[in-house]
């Protein structure tokens, strides 16, 4: 190379490295370096995958002191999230398929805390937690705005704070865990009657009275009839799912971990949702449904009620759902029960969803029920009587 050449190829490298000592002006001790002003490096003996890593720690503290001004910032918030702070989770209450029910306060208010268990960190992808969370938010965006004595009061919810602390899974340790980045919270009124579904078993034997069946049947029917008007399918009506104030008994509708917006064309809706027993044959059978599927649900429950017995109870799940879909299996109505309540079931429980009413019809063939000469599910003391006298006597 002629020395022309060999002092432009100079020139070259000068300019390159001068470039790159400006650009690494403000890393730490690494742009420290290239302070020399008449400091020099071949390209060609630079470790560019040393450089690499560290830049990319450079830029990652950057970035920290960065977020961290950031977090000091009041960030805007939904009108439905709570303050973390004012929330106490205390104990325990019950383990279903969508989460763990809590007992706790918040700002001083007695209130029943839902985690949404959305599984261990690390196995779900971004894109599935990216779309469990939009549909938590819609839901909760829908939920919130839901007012009727027959609806559990919603109080807010939280998604994926830190700051929430749940009670360690051993009573005796005072430690608590936190919740995972990827969990997500629903806190509603707490109510002490307990489950319907309870009540309904402390009554095994003795059962309701009529105009209590009567009463609980209305609650439900009311509070079905409010979410339809709001164009939302429940999806998952079943007397788990029904709460009861004490001492009142008014029933509440809970849980709304799988209900959603009622689609404008029902094949958008599609999907076995729901527990078995009470779930309607066109869901179970993998059809489009609507807001009829909760009708159906509200039949089955109505029977429940009346006779404080489980439907199907000698059945397998499996039994259950070909015999409804196939064979048109429903509960046998008791021969006790009045010709008014009984039509009512039917008619909700009905195979074709076109023939079922809507919730506001049944709340009016409800209302219109006398209970006054009572008519109530016999107990089991008395059936062995009346089976002597073919059942000619009523229940209370």
């Amino acid at each position: 190379m002629d020395p022309l050449q060999k002092e432009g190829a100079g020139a070259a490298v000068e300019a390159k490295e001068g470039g790159f000592r400006s650009r690494m002006k403000g890393f730490g001790s690494f742009g420290s370096s290239f302070s020399g002003k008449d400091m020099f490096f071949r390209a060609d003996k630079i470790d560019l995958k040393s450089l690499d890593v560290q830049l990319e720690n450079e830029l990652n503290k950057v970035w920290s002191k960065g977020k961290g001004k950031g977090a000091g910032k009041e960030l805007p918030k939904e009108e439905w999230e709570i303050d973390p702070l004012k929330l106490t989770i205390r104990y325990e209450v019950a383990r279903g398929t969508y989460g763990t029910v809590y007992r706790g306060t918040y700002d001083g208010q007695d209130v029943a805390v839902k985690l949404l268990d959305w599984g261990e960190d690390g196995l779900a992808t971004d894109a599935e937690t990216a779309s469990l969370r939009a549909s938590f938010q819609q839901e909760v965006a829908v939920w919130h705005k839901l007012n009727h004595p027959n609806v559990t009061k919603f109080v807010g919810a939280s998604m994926g704070t830190s700051e929430l602390k749940i009670p360690s899974k051993n009573p005796s340790s005072d430690c608590q865990n936190s919740l995972p980045a990827r969990a997500c919270c629903v806190v509603v009124e707490y109510l002490s009657g307990g489950t319907l579904k309870k009540h309904l078993i402390k009554n095994y034997r003795k059962k309701l009275t009529y105009s209590n069946v009567i009463q609980i049947a209305l609650d439900l029917s009311r509070g079905l009839s409010y979410l339809h008007s709001k164009k939302i399918v429940h999806r998952d009506v079943k007397t788990e799912n029904m709460l009861l104030e004490h001492p009142s008994r008014t029933l509440k509708i809970a849980d709304f971990g799988v209900a959603r917006v009622e689609a404008q064309n029902p094949k958008d809706m599609t999907g076995e949702t729901g527990t078995l027993g009470y779930m309607a044959p066109e869901v179970l059978d993998g059809k489009p449904y609507n807001r009829k599927c909760d009708v159906y649900s509200f039949g089955i429950c109505l029977w429940e009620i009346y006779c404080c017995d489980m439907p199907y109870a000698d059945l397998s799940f499996a039994e259950v759902s070909s015999a409804v879909v196939r064979h048109n299996l429903r509960p046998e109505i008791p021969r006790c029960c009045p010709s008014a309540l009984a039509n009512v079931m039917r008619r909700c429980w009905d195979a074709d969803p076109d023939r079922r009413p809507d919730m506001e019809e049944v709340v009016s063939l409800l209302e219109a029920i006398d209970t006054s000469k009572g008519g109530g599910m016999i107990s089991e003391d008395q059936q062995g009587k009346c089976c002597m006298m073919l059942l000619r006597s009523r229940g209370p």
